[in-house]
């Protein structure tokens, strides 16, 4: 694995402090994706000092109840992302179907309606994407069940800018698709491994990423 760290960030006078902003975990899913979500989420502390975002390809002409599934699955805060909300630790933010979602500098939601098909809605690839640009090395992204190949570029673009990809085994990924998309991209995912060790493994990361500028890629978790 590569032991590059990541690029500075440039000023910006909206931004907040970087040592004030924190980590973000992304969990992208598609099909098969709610156990895996399920068994990552409820594996982590109710103080746990990362933001989380859901992502999970929904069909939009229907209503999500998501968000208050996986509420009453774990012990951090869920709520549906909405434009403008911040990213907290010990907060998750699920999007909402029908609408592509961003992050921006400022480290808030930004969420687009989506069109018909392609690409994937919700886009996994737009969300990772704008996170290794405006987070480069504090993003963690978490390819887990789907079909398809979303991700997979987006994860590449965390990599390349910095940050961490993690993605499910075949073994314990009801739909291998999505991971193995991401897997497929060169040397863009750095932890495979299955899904019930991606929590512990998320913890340990965490813990280094707000520590002082301790890690590196490849660094023992």
């Amino acid at each position: 694995m590569a032991t590059n760290t990541a690029p500075a960030d440039g000023p910006d006078r909206d931004r907040l402090p970087d040592d004030d902003r924190p980590p973000v975990v992304a969990l992208v899913c598609s099909a098969g994706g709610l156990d895996a979500l399920t068994a990552v989420l409820s594996g982590l502390p109710p103080l746990f000092p990362a933001a989380v975002i859901v992502l999970q390809h929904q069909r939009p002409e229907y209503p999500s109840r998501l968000a208050s599934v996986l509420a009453n699955r774990c012990a951090l805060a869920v709520t549906d992302a909405a434009q403008d909300v911040e990213l907290r630790r010990a907060n998750v933010v699920v999007v909402p179907p029908g609408k592509h979602a961003l992050v921006t500098a400022e480290n808030r939601m930004a969420l687009i309606k989506s069109d018909g098909s392609p690409p994937y809605r919700p886009s996994a690839d737009l969300l990772l994407t704008s996170l290794a640009l405006v987070a480069p090395h504090r993003t963690i992204a978490v390819i887990l069940s789907g079909g398809g190949n979303d991700g997979a570029t987006g994860a590449t673009a965390v990599h390349d800018f910095g940050g961490l990809v993690v993605a499910s085994d075949k073994e314990s990924s009801a739909y291998f698709s999505m991971p193995e998309a991401a897997i497929g991209r060169d040397d863009a995912v750095d932890f495979v491994l299955p899904v019930a060790e991606i929590a512990p493994l998320l913890v340990k990361l965490v813990a280094q990423l707000s520590a002082p500028r301790s890690m590196t890629r490849g660094s023992e978790p």
